[in-house]
This record gives C-alpha cells, structure tokens and sequence, in this order.
C-alpha cells in the first residue's frame, strides 16, 4: 500500500536507528543526520505542536495532528542523540515500547541478578 505514498507522520524510527549508530560508533556523521533531521522537524512546527504532512512534497498539506509516539518516541530519541553517554547508560538500561528505559536484569539490583 505504501507504492506512491508521500505522507509523513512523524515516525521515531530513523532517529532511533541514528542514535543507536551513534552511541556505538560515536562517528560524527550520525549527529550531522541528526541535526539535519531536528531541523526538518522543526520545519513542523505548528501552533500548538508539530505537525504531519499529506505530503512531503507539499509541505502546505498539514495534517493537524500530533502522535502521541511523537513526544514519546522520536524526541526522546533526539535528545539522546545530543545528550552525553551518562543521561541513559546503555549497559544498565534498554529501550522498550515507546521508548521508554527498562533496568537490565543486571543492573535491577534484584537478588537473582
């Protein structure tokens, strides 16, 4: 269904794969992708958040939403990708479901750890 699709809506995956390039390799250019893709956002703005387009060629075609998965997700991912190593230590903590940072077993400090 997505041959001729041009809507955006959003999404965190891109920047949640630019995080993970970064924080395991720490090449720069994951934070230049990232900075081009904060700026592409910031594109979106709207009134009263951001904004997902119909199409991305036309950048007129708002659609008047804000997913949630938006906030949840993709700025997380964003702030993570600009913020040093010890806002979220990755041998202690994984990202679940929307993104949000689980304790490994190891790091829980449950007795069978």
């Amino acid at each position: 269904d997505d041959l001729g699709s041009m809507h955006h809506i959003l999404r965190p995956e891109t920047i949640e794969s630019v995080f993970v390039l970064w924080r395991t390799t720490k090449a720069q250019i994951y934070r230049n992708w990232g900075q081009r893709l904060l700026s592409a956002f910031a594109r979106m703005k709207s009134s009263y958040g951001f904004t997902s387009l119909n199409n991305v060629n036309k950048p007129s075609s708002q659609r008047n939403e804000m997913p949630s998965f938006f906030v949840a997700e993709t700025i997380k991912y964003l702030y993570l990708l600009f913020s040093d190593d010890e806002a979220l230590d990755l041998r202690s903590f994984v990202l679940g479901t929307e993104a949000h940072p689980m304790p490994t077993v190891a790091a829980s400090g449950f007795p069978w750890a």
